[in-house]
């Protein structure tokens, strides 16, 4: 068995009942094989990037020590949205979501594949990541990028409207 790796996971809902999906998001997380739920953030009520158009989200970033491998942890998080009905053949691009969750960082690793890049690649300009990633660790470096903290200074704009949901 390979020794376990941090990997922090980005969640997201803004359809039916995002809180709700949010946590059980998180539940499912701690459910998955070799894994283990070491750290959660509050949730964040967020506006919606990209396609400003929609509901607002409820939005969370997890750690998780997990003995998956960084493809074999995609298909977890993907199975896990397809059981909470998303479809990502068909939903648009940045659209609606039932829930999300993204491989944002997997230890150190920088990964290029067609199915796969780490760290994700919006993670830097992202408020809605990058709020719960700080409230984790602020320090927790992005390979290439920079600490978390610093990032926040480049987003500081949309990141004061991050608000917590009191939980």
């Amino acid at each position: 068995m390979t020794a376990p790796t941090s990997a922090w996971i980005g969640l997201g809902s803004n359809l039916a009942d995002p809180v709700s999906a949010v946590g059980q998001g998180l539940d499912a997380l701690a459910d998955l094989p070799s894994t283990t739920l070491s750290a959660r953030s509050r949730l964040y009520r967020t506006a919606p990037w990209g396609r400003t158009d929609q509901p607002g989200f409820v939005n969370a970033a997890a750690r998780i020590e997990t003995a998956l491998e960084p493809l074999e942890l995609l298909d977890a998080l993907l199975a896990i949205e397809r059981r909470h009905g998303r479809d990502r053949e068909r939903d648009q691009r940045w659209g609606p979501r039932t829930l999300d969750l993204d491989l944002l960082l997997y230890g150190r690793a920088q990964i290029a594949q067609p199915r796969l890049t780490v760290p994700h690649p919006h993670l830097h300009r992202r408020a809605f990541v990058l709020v719960p990633l700080a409230e984790l660790d602020p320090t927790l470096e992005v390979p290439g990028i920079g600490a978390v903290g610093g990032l926040l200074a480049g987003v500081a704009e949309d990141a004061a409207q991050c608000r917590p949901i009191c939980d």
